[in-house]
């Protein structure tokens, strides 16, 4: 047991000291190893320290030279400063010496201005002495006083130059009387001479041209139907004889004409020939005949330098294109007389543009939509005031034909210009004129009965085509109407031959398959 105690003892013992030795050893190498890493750490911060410290050192040096730098420019500004305002004021130097030179010159000039005024002074002191003298020795001669002599030399004077301004007066109206005819002539042969005009003749018939003469049998269609339902839609006389390879569309209306030529040349080139069709175009160039009307209405002013028409007289202007009066086209005159009177206008120092205005509108009234029971320049003179004509080109188109008293002097210009358009020769054609009145009243003759609703004359007026209104006429009304017209006709009307009446009144029944 003591032997136990013993060796345990003895154990403890030497397990104490073999604990202490080992503390020992490893806390020196832990504190040998933090004391190498705190010398480690202690160069790191002082190499960190240094490094700031230069930098610091060189953004203070960069401060330091941009306020050096800065400095610099300041002073080379106040150089700068300094040398302008050095010659600045040498300049006011210089200029203040140029200005008490140019002092000291006025001053030398006005010491010789004053030596002569006083000289001149003296001078007309003198004058005047003498010019007394010698006004005291006139009198004294003549034995009247200054004012005395005056009045009677200004009398005197008085007469002779009333007697020299009635003989210079009386010169100058014989000279007036005997060049006023000579320069209005010449002025009207310059404003003839000035407008190149064509001759223009209407006529009544068309030429229609087609490529083989198949066409004319598919144009008169089975039992003449197609050709039938196309002079009943367009008003146009159709003649399909033996001439190669044309038709003849007669009418005295060149509108139908044109209606009926357009028509023809569409139904031709599309093949599709019966009365459908026929109408369906028919309606459709109407419509493109009245565009082209506006169209050249518009082209016409453009051409004419007329500006700010409105546009329905634009529209009439167009429809003259269609019109003619003794033979002589209504547009082709129309601009004619517009020409002239701009160039007439300018030889007499008027305004071109206003007389230009006034000959373009001067015939409106031949156009109307309604057929008017006024003179054509009266209506036209109303139509222009209805759509905001000016005065003087109002009463230049109501004057023109001495219907109203003319009020300025684009009335006798217009007047003049129209006579002489239309008197030139080759301008017109009475037979013509009368021909078309003829076959005009010949239609509204037949309109004038109710229930009438399209009347054509074909045939150059032998044959009166009226289409009347199925629901408005029985066919016992059809017979007394063909009677009527005949009668009113021959009794009312003069004409060569005879004229045949055809009343048509066509039934129709409508329906749509959907």
């Amino acid at each position: 047991m003591t032997v136990t105690i013993i060796i345990a003892s003895a154990a403890l013992i030497i397990g104490f000291l073999v604990a202490y030795l080992v503390l020992r050893y490893s806390g020196n190498g832990i504190i040998k190893k933090a004391t190498e890493e705190a010398e480690i750490i202690k160069r790191n911060k002082n190499i960190e320290a240094k490094e700031k410290f230069l930098a610091l050192k060189q953004e203070h040096e960069k401060l330091v030279q941009e306020q050096q730098k800065k400095h610099q420019q300041a002073e080379d500004r106040l150089r700068q400063r300094e040398q302008q305002l050095n010659q600045r004021q040498g300049d006011i130097q210089r200029q203040q010496n140029d200005v008490q030179r140019q002092i000291s010159e006025v001053q030398q000039q006005k010491q010789k201005l004053e030596q002569q005024t006083q000289q001149i002074e003296f001078k007309q002191r003198e004058t005047e002495k003498m010019h007394k003298q010698a006004l005291q020795e006139l009198e004294t001669l003549s034995g009247m006083s200054a004012e005395e002599a005056k009045a009677q030399l200004v009398e005197s004077l008085k007469d002779e130059a009333k007697t020299n301004a009635m003989a210079y007066i009386n010169d100058m109206m014989e000279e007036a009387k005997q060049t006023v005819n000579k320069e209005a002539k010449k002025i009207i042969i310059q404003a003839i001479q000035r407008v190149a005009s064509e001759t223009t003749v209407e006529n009544a018939v068309t030429i229609f041209h087609i490529e083989n003469d198949e066409v004319k049998g598919r144009i008169i269609g089975r039992e003449g139907r197609n050709i039938r339902a196309l002079e009943a839609a367009t008003g146009v006389e159709i003649v399909v004889d033996d001439t190669p390879e044309c038709i003849t569309l007669s009418a005295f209306d060149p509108v139908r004409r044109e209606i009926a030529r357009l028509a023809l040349h569409q139904l031709v080139t599309d093949g599709r020939i019966h009365p459908a069709r026929i109408e369906e175009v028919v309606a459709k160039v109407k419509k493109q005949v009245e565009e082209e009307i506006i169209e050249t209405g518009k082209r016409t002013t453009i051409d004419l330098g007329v500006h700010g028409l409105h546009p329905e007289l634009i529209r009439m202007v167009g429809k003259m294109k269609y019109r003619s009066s003794y033979g002589q086209n209504l547009l082709q005159h129309a601009r004619e007389t517009a020409n002239l009177c701009a160039i007439m206008a300018a030889e007499l120092g008027l305004n071109p543009k206003k007389a230009r205005r006034a000959g373009l509108l001067h015939d409106i009234g031949k156009v109307p939509d309604e057929d008017p029971e006024t003179p054509h320049a009266l209506y036209g003179m109303r139509l222009a005031q209805q759509f905001g004509e000016k005065p003087d080109i109002c009463n230049a188109i109501g004057a023109h034909h001495d219907e109203i008293e003319m009020e300025t002097m684009l009335a006798p210009i217009v007047q003049a210009c129209d006579a002489i358009s239309g008197a030139r020769p080759g301008a017109r054609r009475e037979i013509v004129e009368a021909y078309i009145k003829r076959l005009n009243d010949l239609e509204n003759l037949a309109l004038s009965y109710p229930g009438v609703v399209k009347t054509y004359a074909l045939q150059a007026g032998r044959e009166l085509r009226v289409i009347v209104g199925a629901d408005k006429m029985s066919d016992k009304d059809v017979e007394i109407l063909s009677f009527d017209l005949a009668k009113r006709i021959q009794d009312e009307m003069t004409y060569p031959g005879q004229v045949k009446i055809t009343v048509i009144r066509e039934t129709r029944a409508i329906s749509f398959a959907k």
